[in-house]
């Protein structure tokens, strides 16, 4: 089985067909840099569209970019005819932050759905507004079920913005769902591998939009912001963030492949400019925070609960910044993973809350076997088969800590392995930990290269009940339609979770409704 990191290094390594010049067709979405002291004439423009993210209960944090110095505002309402709409000044958007800015929704109401119109007013006339981008989004709570969807990996193995394919098409039907919630489970951006007019897939040619900024390994903060901003260009991705509030949480290409905080870039050739990981990383970081919706419990810290009225707590982890190396993942007394820091809030934030379903999003599964070459390991699970060592001691003691701490009815989330799976953890089967038996489902890529399946490891009991990958044939363009999205519904009456693994249109490939414990 070919492994979908190899595919990565060969795309960077020299697997990228050559075409003549950048593909045309989204003209005016991508604006130009430019020295920060020059003045614009005329409107502020609003390229990049809106977002809404971390819809807590009563807040919301709005995100949204000008071309040049401007102030943010925005009024919401009830009705969409802003009727008693409430008006809110934002921060300025300046040159530090790419012209990016966020400001505070309050006081929402659960169970309602929002609508909001947002603008900027340039700061050499604050009479000069841009034209309105407006939208809606659902706070969760109240008499309608709880709905959260959920995936990751865009842009993935060099497969960027294709017009004859359509863009990220995934996004049209993940909004068809009506959710309140979409968890990027990580790998929002490939900041890694460069995105080439054409790419050599097993099904042809695939064919990208691209940009200066995407034409090599990301390294300068500005490539960073680049890659978002290419993301930004599709028309389904924008018209999906105007409508579904997002908890963003981030996994390596944000970065680089499976970096870890002491690492070196791990393909020099590519990194000319900058080999400091640490450096990498404070870029790729900014940009990150910059670009997404993203209001941190604390600053620069991407792990929080995110509360979706009183039925679903969404726990958004941090499995990069606190992981130690990407080595042989055996030391008898572990290896870090997310850090005694974050276990510790976790921990203490699954036993306070009060919700009935506690979600947990992470950017790796726990249990499948996610190699680093042939001798190292990037996830959870090293392999052995045996009791918990490496990584996998940090994950005991969270899970034995789970359960002493009596949290029930808790369910994990992820993505990274560019496929679809539902896994049942059963210590019965299991070497040696005690927990409570719990579910993971693996949802992805939305827009990326299709992988897998992989082997499970053993120690924590995994059992497969359900995936569809690419099987003998890796790397799969998304035409190929091997793309997916998961889906958790909560019922407001029973109080029964069901999770749903859609396909690349919307269609159900597998379902299970699990009763509170």
């Amino acid at each position: 089985m070919v492994d979908r990191r190899r595919v990565v290094q060969g795309l960077a390594g020299g697997g990228l067909l050559a075409a003549g010049g950048a593909l045309g067709g989204i003209a005016g979405v991508l604006s130009q840099r430019r020295a920060p002291g020059v003045i614009l004439s005329g409107r502020p423009r609003v390229d990049q569209g809106a977002q809404i993210g971390d819809v807590t209960g009563d807040t919301a944090t709005l995100w949204a970019r000008a071309d040049r110095p401007a102030r943010l505002r925005a009024r919401y309402s009830y009705s969409p005819k802003m009727e008693g709409a409430i008006t809110v000044a934002g921060p300025d958007a300046l040159a530090p932050t790419d012209w990016t800015a966020r400001l505070g929704l309050r006081g929402l109401r659960q169970g309602r759905r929002v609508f909001y119109e947002a603008w900027f007013e340039s700061l050499s006339d604050l009479k000069t507004r841009s034209p309105l981008i407006s939208g809606a989004f659902q706070v969760p709570g109240g008499e309608r079920p709880s709905r959260l969807v959920w995936g990751g990996d865009v842009a993935g193995q060099g497969y960027g913005i294709s017009p004859e394919v359509g863009g990220y098409r995934i996004f049209d039907a993940m909004a068809a769902r009506d959710p309140d919630v979409f968890v990027h489970c990580g790998d929002m951006i490939y900041a890694d591998v460069p995105i080439a007019p054409a790419v050599s897939s097993p099904t042809g040619v695939w064919r990208n939009v691209t940009t200066p900024a995407v034409a090599r390994a990301a390294q300068t903060l500005d490539e960073f912001r680049g890659r978002y901003l290419y993301n930004l260009m599709d028309d389904h991705l924008r018209a999906f963030n105007r409508q579904v509030a997002q908890v963003v949480l981030w996994d390596d290409h944000e970065i680089t492949n499976d970096w870890h905080p002491r690492d070196r870039t791990w393909r020099p050739e590519d990194y000319a400019d900058v080999q400091s990981m640490a450096l990498l990383m404070a870029r790729g970081r900014r940009a990150m925070f910059e670009y997404t919706p993203i209001r941190p419990a604390a600053p620069g810290r991407i792990y929080r609960v995110i509360p979706m009225g009183p039925l679903v707590d969404v726990f958004a982890l941090d499995n990069r910044t606190f992981r130690g190396p990407n080595d042989g993942n055996h030391q008898p007394k572990g290896a870090p993973w997310l850090g005694p820091d974050q276990r510790r809030w976790l921990l203490q934030a699954l036993a306070a809350s009060t919700a009935t379903w506690k979600v947990i999003a992470v950017g790796n599964p726990l249990g499948l076997v996610i190699r680093h070459g042939a001798h190292a390991f990037e996830g959870v699970a090293n392999a052995d088969g045996g009791p918990a060592s490496g990584r996998e001691v940090g994950l005991k003691a969270l899970l034995e800590g789970m359960k002493r701490l009596g949290v029930k009815n808790t369910v994990w989330i992820t993505a990274d392995v560019h496929y679809a799976a539902a896994h049942h953890y059963d210590p019965a089967r299991g070497r040696g930990a005690d927990f409570d038996p719990f579910w993971e489902f693996v949802a992805g890529p939305l827009h990326a290269g299709t992988f897998g399946p992989n082997a499970l490891d053993p120690t924590f009991g995994p059992e497969v009940r359900f995936q569809k990958a690419a099987g003998d044939t890796p790397n799969l363009p998304p035409s190929a339609g091997l793309q997916f999205f998961g889906e958790l519904e909560v019922d407001p009456t029973r109080h029964t979770l069901t999770v749903t693994l859609r396909d690349r249109g919307g269609a159900a490939l597998w379902s299970q409704t699990l009763a509170p414990g």
